[in-house]
């Protein structure tokens, strides 16, 4: 195991990988999320919701120093979805297609393979526009379930970071009661996201290390959610579990607004 972090670590004990829904990457630029950035001495940055095209990002602040920068844009329609990959080291490998266009097309998924590991930026779409998109979502989920038991069963050790638009339990939510009906707490996601956590033995990452803590990545830009921390957990590193033993640390960081999600950041031992 200490390999397979070495691969990607370039200094220290710890490995440190950050996700972010950036709700669109030049919005998030331009409120200092790059700064923000190379403060924290990040081994891997997944980013999903970036609403660009690459060509959109020639701006050399789009290119941290120190890292080599990976792009899946959405192809179906411009400014929507998207994911990216910062690395520190350059990556043996990437990926940008499971092989299902309809989601493919949407830029929701992007790999790096670093020798046996894996991280993966996946943006798992919302339902809450209508019918026809929850729809779609539950279709993603049953696809990715067959997904996730090829990668979890094909030796790789993979660290899953991304917007899943699911929470997870009561602890993950502000409003409880009230959103059981509402798409990303529906019964059908929990239970899917949970027996994935649980029955097929992924690793929830936050959970793991903080199992009581109430602490939310995603606050609707409604009235005062933010201010009044009525949130959704919804921002998640999973990983397999063969490194659950190398979780040392995680955090939320709230301090400054960067986009309506906030930054999750895990540090795993080398």
């Amino acid at each position: 195991m200490v390999a397979i972090m070495a691969a990607i670590v370039s200094a220290g004990v710890l490995v440190r990988i950050i996700s972010l829904n950036a709700n669109g990457i030049r919005s998030a630029a331009n409120k200092g999320v790059f700064e923000w950035l190379r403060s924290q001495n990040a081994d891997v940055v997944c980013l999903q919701e970036t609403k660009s095209q690459e060509d959109q990002l020639a701006d050399p602040m789009f290119r941290p120093d120190g890292h080599h920068c990976f792009y899946r844009d959405a192809s179906s329609k411009k400014g929507y979805s998207g994911v990216a990959i910062y690395a520190r080291r350059e990556p043996d490998a990437v990926i940008t297609e499971l092989g299902w266009e309809p989601f493919d097309c949407e830029g929701r998924y992007i790999e790096a393979r670093f020798g046996n590991l894996s991280v993966v930026s996946l943006y798992v779409p919302s339902g809450s526009s209508g019918e026809l998109r929850q729809q779609f979502k539950f279709e993603v989920m049953d696809r990715l379930t067959g997904v996730f038991e090829g990668w979890r069963n094909n030796g790789r050790e993979y660290v899953l970071c991304g917007d899943w638009n699911i929470v997870r339990s009561e602890l993950d939510i502000k409003n409880w009661r009230s959103n059981q009906k509402n798409s990303g707490c529906l019964p059908e996601e929990r239970a899917w996201l949970n027996e994935l956590v649980g029955e097929r033995g992924w690793v929830d990452s936050f959970r793991t290390l903080k199992p009581e803590a109430v602490e939310y990545t995603w606050w609707s830009n409604r009235g005062r959610a933010r201010e009044n921390n009525v949130g959704w957990r919804i921002d998640y590193q999973i990983t397999t579990p063969g490194l659950r033993e190398r979780l040392r640390s995680c955090s939320v960081y709230r301090d400054q607004r960067f986009s309506d999600h906030a930054p999750y950041t895990v540090d795993y031992a080398d």
